[in-house]
């Protein structure tokens, strides 16, 4: 009877300490555990301490320096008024757009798939975010975001604070309740004081984290290409003749016929609209693969309608449309010219065209219309070193 009550006795201390081992294996306070247990109220490390008192919240203001060719635009710039741009702001806004923090496993950040490089969008048709998921639609580039009244190819949020609020928490890209992210950014000295003198305040949010994000993003502006040096007086840069004839065939309705979409009085090459471009033949509206703007409106005749992207640095952002199937411009060319596709909502800029059997252009002309294409890199822009990798 002893020895059955002393190896119950000795079966009980085991369990217990197995538990308590499994207990400690999975700690759902830990924002990088896996069961991990979001909640709305977040606790800072109780070891970290700041000295709040040795800090000034003194932000600087900072202002914008527009290019030359957008003289006559930069007042519709928009700046919120509640996310003025500072120098302390941009600053936080440029590390966590870079830092992999903010991602479930710390391996995936906003620079992932927008690199500086590429005007910030990246080289694949679909972005792969944490655990090897991949992506539905092309990672959009990033400049002269001040001029959108909207953002993504369904135009899904109208300002970049609400855009960025999107990737943390989405199950393809970053995976990461914001809870989370929020809980691990609280956890880190560095974070702690930057937030304070950037926004003067204590506690971290995901509003303040999208704020400074958007900050940072407000600042790429593009407009230092050789086509913006060749329209600007006193320069001395001149486009060559092929480049000219591709210019001119962009604009002529007889020629390339881009300018419907692609031109507007402030050369953001992008008329800022959504179109049904004749990508896939579909007889009704619900046939569509991808709804786009539909998605968004709920009305039907929207479906298969996406943004125009703007066509500055596109030598540098392939592959192309919202799904990346072009992966050349040549490509792109010679489906507008002969490949557009039926469908009840097919653009009327494209009916014309469709019916006519495309634009019809010679090789030559392509050839010119994507050497034109090519003076649209910003050189500039790609290399400036306020928008590179703060941590490299």
């Amino acid at each position: 009877m002893k020895k059955q009550l002393l190896l119950f006795f000795l079966l009980t201390i085991f369990t217990s300490i197995v538990l308590i081992t499994a207990c400690k294996k999975c700690d759902s306070s830990d924002p990088n555990s896996d069961c991990y247990e979001a909640t709305d109220t977040i606790t800072p490390n109780n070891t970290l301490v700041v000295n709040w008192d040795s800090l000034d919240y003194a932000p600087t203001p900072y202002e914008l320096v527009f290019p030359t060719i957008f003289e006559n635009i930069k007042d519709d710039y928009y700046i919120p008024p509640d996310n003025p741009l500072t120098e302390q702001g941009i600053q936080l806004g440029r590390m966590l757009f870079y830092d992999p923090i903010l991602s479930k496993d710390s391996t995936i950040a906003c620079g992932s798939c927008h690199a500086i490089e590429n005007a910030f969008t990246d080289d694949v048709a679909l972005s792969e975010g944490v655990d090897g998921a991949i992506g539905r639609r092309n990672s959009m580039p990033l400049f002269n975001l001040g001029w959108q009244p909207s953002f993504f190819w369904d135009g899904s949020v109208n300002s970049l604070e609400e855009q960025a609020l999107k990737p943390v928490p989405n199950e393809v890209e970053m995976h990461q309740p914001w809870e989370g992210a929020v809980a691990k950014l609280m956890n880190h000295y560095d974070y702690r004081v930057k937030f304070y003198e950037a926004f003067g305040d204590t506690l971290i949010s995901k509003e303040l984290v999208t704020k400074a994000i958007a900050q940072f993003e407000r600042t790429l502006i593009s407009g230092n290409s050789k086509f913006d040096l060749a329209v600007t007086p006193g320069t001395g840069v001149d486009l060559s003749p092929q480049e000219e004839l591709g210019y001119n065939l962009f604009n002529d309705l007889a020629g390339g016929d881009c300018l419907h979409c692609h031109i507007d009085p402030g050369l953001l090459f992008t008329d800022n609209k959504f179109h049904n471009t004749g990508l896939d033949a579909t007889s009704t509206f619900e046939e569509f693969a991808d709804w786009g703007l539909g998605e968004v409106t709920g009305i039907p005749q929207d479906n298969g309608r996406f943004r125009t992207p703007s066509l500055r640095n596109i030598g540098v952002t392939a592959p192309y449309m919202h799904d990346g199937r072009f992966n050349t411009l040549k490509e792109v060319l010679d489906f507008y010219a002969d490949e557009i596709q039926p469908s009840p909502n097919l653009d009327l800029i494209m009916v014309s065209d469709f019916n006519s059997t495309g634009n019809l252009l010679e090789e030559e002309e392509k050839e010119a219309i994507i050497a034109f294409l090519h003076t649209l890199t910003d050189t500039t822009f790609l290399n400036n070193p306020a928008y590179k990798n703060p941590f490299e």
